[in-house]
């Protein structure tokens, strides 16, 4: 008699559906949100609680031997299982003190007070803003480890390949004590690995490898929609493509504003193997150029202030249908015609080489503008990325087909649970609630803030400010202090390098453009008489310990070179210096032709901050970069709601066509 017949277990993929919210809905929430950004010390305040709790068994566990403490943590994990998707108080504070005490002992690492507050913050769904310094990726242990023995898969997202293998390194025996297994993703690793190291109870990896990951879970889930559906595939077909993550369960998230906010103005899109079908041929690209370089800013297309994008004119639009006329080509068609026309725009003036992108061994290397970090192997869709390489002469490469696309906005929302740190949320905590309903808790410092703050210096040209830096950092130097130079670009440090050796002033210069010792050279920031020329510093996630000496001669000195078109990524750049109540220094050296005063709706501005360094001197005008740069923050955040409203609409349209992304 024949075996009776056995289909594999349930292979379910947790996820929160997408909500739709109506206008009404939208108007509420943003209502709501206004309230919420207002309590961050207030929510802190009331996390107290898990202080008392974790209190209550540190004796406890503290005359317990290694045996007694795993037995501990299996006792525990039941617990915490017996209430699904909720984590009581008086549990999680017997397993914090239990994590705290092993972690002392195994790491050799006792997790403040202030840490236990924000990993409680991130449990109940908030975000934690912490200074730089204060020890976050210990501080995510205690939460990382309470879910995981909860059963529940925890994704730790981090902003780059490099900080996800250190940071799983260096806490992986604490994890290991619990019997908890950990999978680090990162690039360049194959299919098959990643599927068995997204079965680690802890994955490591960066918010860009996860996301991608999940739409190509998307495109098989589209192909072979249904638990029961795949079940019945994998049975009767052993060759279909299995998933790779596990659903969606718990997400803690490093820099947690840069990836919800900064990084959410574009969509995540994943694309097949070349394409000719659909695609544009190199004669299309040749000609679209050629017409995008004859056309006037104006009269034939407009940039909207402020915004990274190109608005073909009526007068345009005529003028390419005048060109087009008879054609039967590609070109013919009209709105293939005006894309290709738009990507070429977009090359010549939105996208520049040192700020949107390198050009590396005969290559186009995207920057990624948060971190200022080279992104290998990735591509701009639509045209995009040949219209730059026409621009810059290279060989154009095959377009790639689109197989799946999504926002940040969109694939955090269908996590179970999120939670963050970072130390710039309290400037982003509107839009936090109002699109992830993430509430920011201010979590205080363990020691007080005794960093010294200088008014800002405004100068009205770029070369007068960089002098005046060049001075500056040579005072520093002279005095023993480290000096930590911020700028927004590649190509801003190529001049900070620059004009600091006409000073003969040595220096290292750290950029998208060298970035492999990245780590080494930002620890190495915080030495005596040691000048560090950085790109944007959100992300970098490496502590400067100030040498010896350093403290005594004032700490760390950062200056900023510019201001960016977020307060926050200023601050976070600020953040690098009194780190855990040691002594540090900031200040800021701006001028009128700073790269925030340059883009579109900034002339008037820049016009009346002349006339009034003219008649008052250039201080006076330094309110003119600070209403810059909200007006910027107030655009960008209007880009994210589009892009948001945009993904809403398409969502709607695939979900009537069958289509799930």
């Amino acid at each position: 008699m024949n075996a009776p017949l056995r289909l594999p277990a349930a292979l379910d993929y947790p996820e929160r559906a997408d909500v739709q919210e109506g206008p009404v809905e939208r108007w509420l929430i943003g209502v709501q949100a206004s309230v919420m950004a207002r309590g961050a010390r207030l929510r802190a305040w009331r996390l107290r609680g898990i202080l008392r709790a974790v209190r209550r068994h540190e004796a406890r566990f503290a005359a317990m031997d290694e045996g007694e403490l795993q037995a501990a943590g299996r006792d525990i994990s039941l617990k915490l299982r017996e209430v699904p998707n909720r984590l009581p108080l008086r549990v999680t504070g017997e397993a914090f003190a239990l994590i705290r005490e092993v972690s002392a002992r195994v790491l050799g690492k006792r997790h403040y007070d202030v840490q236990v507050l924000g990993a409680w913050a991130m449990l109940r769904g908030q975000i934690a803003e912490m200074r730089t310094g204060e020890g976050k990726t210990l501080c995510a242990t205690l939460a990382v480890t309470t879910a995981a023995l909860a059963g529940r898969p925890v994704h730790v997202m981090s902003v780059n390949d490099y900080l996800t293998a250190r940071d799983a390194e260096e806490m992986s025996p604490l994890y290991a004590f619990f019997g908890l297994s950990v999978g680090v993703v990162q690039e360049g690793q194959d299919a098959d690995l990643r599927r068995a190291l997204y079965r680690s109870d802890i994955v490591y990896g960066t918010n860009k490898e996860i996301a991608f990951d999940y739409l190509r879970d998307r495109a098989v889930l589209r192909r072979s929609p249904g638990n029961l559906r795949r079940k019945i595939d994998r049975l009767m077909r052993p060759g279909t493509e299995p998933l790779r993550l596990r659903g969606l369960h718990v997400a803690i998230i490093d820099e947690a504003d840069s990836v919800l906010i900064d990084e959410a103005r574009t969509p995540l899109i994943i694309s097949g193997g070349e394409t000719e079908e659909g695609g544009f041929d190199e004669a299309l690209f040749r000609e679209a150029m050629q017409v995008a370089t004859d056309l006037i800013e104006g009269e034939h297309y407009r940039i909207p202030r402020g915004l990274r994008r190109i608005e073909m004119r009526p007068a345009g639009l005529d003028h390419l249908d005048e060109i087009a006329e008879g054609r039967e080509d590609a070109f013919g068609i009209p709105v293939i015609r005006e894309h290709a026309v738009v990507q070429a725009l977009n090359a010549l003036h939105i996208y520049h080489a040192g700020e949107a992108y390198l050009v590396m061994d005969g290559k186009v290397q995207i920057v990624d503008e948060n971190t200022g970090r080279v992104m290998a192997d990735r591509s701009w869709s639509d045209g995009l990325h040949q219209m730059v390489e026409l621009k810059e002469g290279l060989e154009i490469t095959k377009a790639r087909e689109t197989l799946s696309r999504i926002t940040y906005q969109r694939l955090f929302r269908r996590y179970a649970h999120v939670g963050g740190m970072t130390g710039t949320a309290r400037d982003a905590a509107w839009e936090l609630w109002s699109v992830y309903r993430l509430a920011v808790a201010k979590i205080p410092t363990n020691k007080p803030d005794i960093r010294r703050f200088a008014g800002d210096r405004l100068f009205t040209t770029e070369s007068r400010k960089w002098q005046a830096i060049a001075a500056r950092a040579r005072e520093f130097h002279e005095a023993g202090m480290p000096v930590l130079i911020g700028t927004r670009s590649v190509t801003a440090s190529q001049q900070a390098s620059a004009r600091l050796a006409e000073a003969e002033l040595p220096h290292q210069v750290l950029s998208a453009a060298q970035d492999a010792d990245e780590a080494a050279v930002i620890a190495e920031a915080g030495q005596a008489g040691r000048i560090t020329v950085a790109t944007n510093m959100a992300g970098r996630g490496t502590d400067i310990k100030l040498g010896a000496g350093v403290a005594e001669a004032g700490g760390l000195a950062v200056i900023l070179s510019e201001r960016h078109d977020s307060r926050r990524v200023d601050r976070q750049l600020e953040g690098r210096c009194g780190r855990q109540g040691e002594p540090g220094r900031v200040e800021a050296f701006l001028s009128l032709e700073d790269e925030l005063m340059r883009g579109k709706g900034a002339a008037n501005l820049r016009r009346a901050g002349q006339v009034m360094s003219r008649l008052l001197g250039a201080s006076s005008a330094g309110w003119v970069l600070r209403l810059r740069q909200k007006n910027v923050e107030a655009l960008h955040a209007e880009a994210r709601r589009d892009l948001l409203e945009q993904d809403r609409q398409l969502s709607r349209t695939l979900a009537v066509s069958g289509e799930l992304e």
